[in-house]
């Protein structure tokens, strides 16, 4: 199947979907159907999706540190910071939204950090080109989860 069919396809779904529950959307680099928007409070509820702790200030500010900067040393994300970042690092890992890189040549090797897929399909980015531009805003308050 060539692109153009592909995509002929994809906006002959979605014309199909329009009025139900669902959309197809192109996230991290595919395309994804999903619920939404307006019934994804209804969805959460079904499935229980809330009862994950939302991110702290400090975990997604360091989230945005990683997304903007990426590949990131600890050490880095600690220096722009001013302080120790290594708990929402972990706290990161464990929710699959940043991943090792490897390690960075050189005393010590440390990690290098970077999002992951998940990442993007957690706030419906097609690809990290769609992440807002800095400009004047604050890097913790650029990156706002979706309302689940």
């Amino acid at each position: 199947v060539d692109e153009a069919e592909l995509r002929a396809t994809l906006a002959a779904l979605q014309v199909e979907y329009e009025g139900r529950g669902l959309q197809i959307q192109e996230i991290a680099g595919g395309y994804q159907l999903c619920t939404r928007p307006e019934y994804a409070g209804a969805v959460q509820r079904l499935l229980r999706l809330g009862e994950l702790e939302p991110l702290s200030r400090a975990t997604v500010e360091v989230l945005a540190i990683v997304a903007y900067r990426q590949p990131v040393t600890r050490a880095e994300v600690d220096a722009i910071r001013g302080i120790q970042s290594v708990h929402h690092l972990v706290k990161l890992q464990e929710r699959r939204l940043i991943q090792d890189l490897g390690r960075r040549p050189g005393p010590g090797r440390p990690i290098l950090y970077g999002t992951t897929e998940g990442f993007l399909r957690y706030f419906g980015l097609k690809d990290l080109d769609a992440l807002p531009k800095l400009g004047d805003h604050n890097l913790s308050t650029i990156l706002v989860p979706p309302e689940r």
